[in-house]
């Protein structure tokens, strides 16, 4: 049994790319999977073995402390494949190859774009960091296989040259198909999963529910993800101004606890703010909303509506517009079976073309594809 690491500081443990997709996709195929990850204790899952990463303090211990701690975890596994996922992990990575290990990048953003928007980081160093993130990310992942997350990532990565693209599609059986049936506009509720941020259109919904109070619907929010406290202050202190009793802040869910929430909703949020990173990338929320059967209000950018438009599965909008966003709602709120039909299209959809067994054969085939270059 070929045994494979895979290694993230970051990620919780049951991360839904690295656990429920890529390590499950891996324990099926039979292979030894071992996940090293931040946990409270060691244990095996579902075929996989979590060797557990005890939880840094801070930023700064988990980059330094716990990554060398993976290290060394890592070593100790003598595995045949090293997958690491998180930016923080390329110099072990280097280190890991230049051992003669045979390792694989798993690249979840297009980092150097990303920073630029980070709002941790100074902005006026955003862009030499930027810089300087490009300068590493050469350095330190010369001659690794990467896997990309996103189709538009390669195009900044023209050196690399042994890559695959896995996109980050939903497994159909862990989200159930729901039959709303007709929405009726009392029970009408607006879903959101993710990361919750103003760069995530949170405050433009709420100034929508706001905007459908003043035409008299009252629909519900159900906005599961993880956000800072300071933002989370914010929406709430929104929430009070605007008057809005119906909305409900989740915080982090596990996705067998979020999904469920989400399933229960008339529609799924999907409103990004036209940010570079955003802009060229697929929200993986889409793909899970258009599963479950429900339709979808996405922003209203080209590589969005190349899905949602060409699958007739939703509206899409410009997402720094409330009132565009509250006219989408009431057009669902009015027209329930037309609702209805657009949730059944992208479910229809994703059974067909968008769902995790055509991205897992491409994981696999990838793997056999370093594991036979490695043993030559």
């Amino acid at each position: 049994m070929i045994k494979v690491c895979i290694i993230s500081s970051v990620h919780p443990p049951f991360d839904v790319r690295i656990f429920h997709k890529e390590a499950e996709t891996l324990v099926k195929a039979g292979y030894e999977v071992l996940l090293i990850a931040q946990h409270d204790k060691a244990e095996l899952v579902d075929g996989v073995r979590i060797i557990n990463l005890k939880t840094p303090g801070n930023r700064m211990a988990r980059m330094t402390k716990t990554v060398w701690s993976a290290f060394r975890k890592a070593l100790k596994t003598n595995a045949a494949l090293y997958h690491i996922h998180d930016p923080e992990l390329m110099p072990i990575g280097f280190l890991l190859k230049f051992l003669g290990k045979e390792v694989i990048y798993d690249m979840h953003e297009n980092l150097p774009k990303q920073i630029r928007n980070k709002e941790w980081i100074n902005p006026k160093l955003r862009y030499l960091v930027s810089k300087i993130v490009c300068f590493a990310e050469r350095a330190f992942l010369h001659n690794i296989p990467i896997i990309f997350a996103e189709i538009s990532y390669h195009k900044d990565y023209l050196w690399v040259k042994n890559y695959e693209t896995i996109l980050n599609l939903p497994v159909l059986s862990h989200l159930a198909y729901v039959d709303n049936g007709a929405i009726e506009k009392n029970k009408f509720a607006i879903g959101y999963i993710g990361a919750v941020s103003n760069a995530r259109g949170s405050m433009e919904t709420l100034e929508a529910l706001k905007i459908l109070s003043m035409r008299g619907f009252l629909p519900s929010f159900e906005c599961v993800g993880p956000m800072t406290a300071s933002h989370e202050e914010e929406l709430l202190n929104k929430c009070r101004e605007y008057q809005l009793t119906n909305v409900k802040l989740y915080g982090y869910l596990p996705a067998d606890k979020g999904w469920p929430v989400i399933q229960r909703c008339s529609v799924g949020l999907a409103l990004l703010h036209p940010i570079s990173n955003y802009y060229e990338s697929y929200p993986t929320k889409i793909f899970e909303y258009m599963a479950m059967g429900i339709p979808v209000i996405a922003s209203n950018f080209p590589l969005y509506r190349s899905i949602i438009e060409a699958h007739n599965c939703g509206i899409c909008v410009d997402p720094l517009d409330p009132h565009a966003i509250a006219d989408a709602l009431c057009r669902l709120m009015d027209n329930p079976s037309e609702a209805k039909a657009l949730g059944a299209n992208g479910r229809a959809a994703v059974e067909e073309i968008y769902n995790w067994d055509v991205e897992s054969a491409k994981l696999l085939d990838f793997y056999t594809k370093l594991l036979a270059q490695s043993s030559n």
